[in-house]
């Protein structure tokens, strides 16, 4: 559990990590990618975006968050 109002952070110095799979969406790039970087400053904390639209927001979660919903971030090159 975090003490944080997670959309009061400041995301905009994540460094995103990405995990691909298959082209899910006929995109040119044959690749359809997640990205997930750790919130600075917030332990535990995690960003995750679109690396075809990088310029969304980013959603937040808790680690307990993304386990729950089964993303790992070692997947990621991250730690909880």
């Amino acid at each position: 559990m975090t003490d944080h109002n997670l959309y009061e952070l400041d995301f905009s110095r994540i460094q995103f990590n990405r995990a691909c799979g298959g082209n899910q969406g006929g995109g040119d790039d044959g690749e359809s990618c997640v990205t997930l970087g750790a919130v600075p400053h917030a332990p535990g904390v995690f960003a995750l975006g679109d690396s075809k639209r990088p310029d969304r927001e980013p959603l937040l979660f808790t680690a307990e968050e993304l386990t729950t919903a089964g993303i790992d971030p070692a997947r990621f090159g991250l730690s909880v």
